[in-house]
């Protein structure tokens, strides 16, 4: 496996700069955060570490060089956006940017793009499924022509007002991906698996790396501390930030010993993404990147740094 981290929590840097620092704080590997230019709408969205909307071979050439100068690697290129939201024209603009997304991440060879599956909340599963098809065949199939997996993350995207009932991402439980993966069976489909989401939805996070150990893209290591005191208090029902928190690896209620214990077991050998969400470490540019060593150490013992050339 190679341990990297997610580039949303640096904004600041350049690419360049969020290269070296990886390297500086013993990464392997960036997933890279590849949104339109422009104002971010949430929290950890609007970052463009790589343009995909003017992505060509010579752009690919100086990114490929800007890492290998580094020393690092790209787990990925990330962008996550609502691709069945219920205004048309916010679901047209999410399905075009996907698609650049997975032709960039081609163009520079990484053959790895992460993303939601996107959800209108207001209607159900059955109701958003024929769009959802509809909508996702064809992107499936450009990645599959192109050689690149697209990890679909399990964030139910339920926390703010405009969220609910149903939340932005309906990818989000082993009995939906089987669905899913069984309406579209190509093998360029899979998770890009978190297991902190599973931890407070009140599911097992260990189960479903044995069972789609196959659909294994790429991982997020990502903690959550959930408040049982508070949980009592406003019950399940209440909006999830009420009673969960994101926190750093090694901070939360994520076993990781034994995270990576059946990890390993499945046989994934791939990018393992710190994704840092953690309200306590975002308060300057020097807290973020310590949040990134911090977790760097703490995960050091589960992930072997790779040997040169190996």
């Amino acid at each position: 496996m190679q341990l990297g981290f997610v580039s949303a929590i640096l904004p600041d840097l350049k690419l360049e700069d969020v290269a070296r620092f990886a390297a500086e704080a013993g990464y392997e590997c960036v997933e890279l955060m590849c949104w339109p230019p422009g104002k971010a709408e949430r929290r950890y969205a609007g970052v463009t570490h790589v343009d995909a909307t003017s992505f060509g071979a010579a752009e690919a050439r100086r990114l490929r060089d800007a890492l290998a100068a580094a020393g690092v690697e790209a787990s990925g290129l990330g962008y996550y956006p609502n691709a069945l939201s219920s205004d048309p024209a916010e679901a047209a603009v999410a399905r075009e940017h996907i698609e650049r997304v997975i032709r960039a991440a081609s163009a520079l060879g990484v053959n790895r793009m992460n993303t939601f599956i996107g959800r209108d909340p207001k209607r159900s599963v059955d109701e958003c499924w024929p769009r959802l098809l509809d909508t996702w065949h064809p992107l499936v199939k450009v990645a599959e022509d192109l050689g690149v997996k697209i990890g679909i993350e399990n964030c139910p995207m339920l926390f703010t007002r405009d969220e609910w009932p149903g939340g932005k991402n309906i990818a989000t439980s082993p009995a939906i991906w089987r669905r899913l993966f069984a309406d579209i069976p190509s093998p360029s489909l899979g998770l890009n698996y978190d297991p902190s989401h599973m931890v407070w939805q009140h599911m097992d996070y260990l189960k479903p790396l044995r069972e789609f150990a196959d659909r294994l893209h790429h991982v997020h290591a990502k903690d959550v501390r959930v408040d049982r005191e508070r949980l009592d208090d406003v019950g399940i029902l209440a909006a999830p930030l009420e009673w969960h928190r994101p926190k750093l690896p090694g901070l939360g209620d994520v076993d990781w010993g034994r995270f990576f214990s059946v990890l390993t077991d499945a046989g994934y050998d791939g990018p393992v993404c710190v994704e840092v969400e953690d309200r306590a470490y975002e308060k300057t540019l020097e807290t973020r990147k310590q949040s990134l060593r911090q977790s760097h150490a703490f995960l050091r013992q589960f992930v072997p740094r790779r040997e040169p050339g190996g």
